[in-house]
């Protein structure tokens, strides 16, 4: 069972075919950003790209991501430079305890990728499928509407 994960084509053996995907990329590949938050797919801490698109990894296993590219939060860096969201990210000041956050981002990551003009709405639309024990959801707005004007300037 093959998958590329951060841009590395990687295998498992079968018997982790039926883990969860987010215990295979913290614990096999020792990838610790990927958080475990709720263990049923409602907080968001666990999310990654898995093909480009923003998915909960404790609801996914091994085998339904076979031949597909996973993304972490590690994979966002691009050669040793921040992706624009993590720096509008720490340009807000967003992170309180932090435990959320890199879930947070890659939410961001992929709705920017596909909207990348978002209004305040649609941003609140997207982001409050993510929960943040420590309330910082103005400053994530802040950082998601940011690194959408941002990204114009490139």
């Amino acid at each position: 069972m093959e998958f590329e994960i951060n841009g590395d084509l990687v295998s498992l053996p079968e018997k982790l075919r039926h883990a969860s995907l987010l215990d295979v990329i913290r614990d096999h590949f020792g990838l610790k950003g990927t958080k475990f938050g709720c263990g049923r797919g409602l907080c968001g801490a666990c999310t990654v790209h898995v093909d480009g698109l923003a998915t909960r990894s404790c609801q996914m296993t091994p085998a339904s991501v076979a031949g597909s590219s996973i993304v972490t939060i590690e994979g966002l860096v691009d050669g040793g430079r921040l992706h624009p969201v993590q720096k509008a990210w720490i340009s807000e000041r967003v992170p309180q305890c932090g435990y959320c956050q890199p879930g947070q981002i890659m939410t961001a990551v992929a709705f920017l990728r596909h909207s990348p003009s978002p209004s305040d709405a649609d941003i609140r639309a997207t982001m409050s499928g993510n929960l943040c024990r420590c309330g910082t959801y103005p400053r994530i707005r802040a950082a998601v509407a940011r690194a959408a004007r941002d990204a114009g300037h490139d």
